[in-house]
């Protein structure tokens, strides 16, 4: 993938894996509840580098 499409960069990556691990690690520990799936979504964007709400608002946190 080009840095064309790409809008996420490093440091926010890795916040969005961290918090997609934790979000989902709280379905099978913690209060277990199906919400943590949502935890899919920041781990997904971390792995593409692309976050579809920053193209829909103009931003970007990697350099081009």
């Amino acid at each position: 993938m080009n840095c064309k499409c790409k809008n996420v960069g490093t440091v926010d990556r890795v916040l969005r894996a961290i918090i997609g691990i934790v979000l989902i690690a709280l379905v099978f520990v913690g209060p277990q509840t199906p919400w943590g799936w949502l935890g899919l979504i920041p781990l997904v964007t971390a792995a593409v580098s692309f976050c579809p709400l920053y193209r829909l608002i103009g931003f970007r946190s990697c350099k081009l």
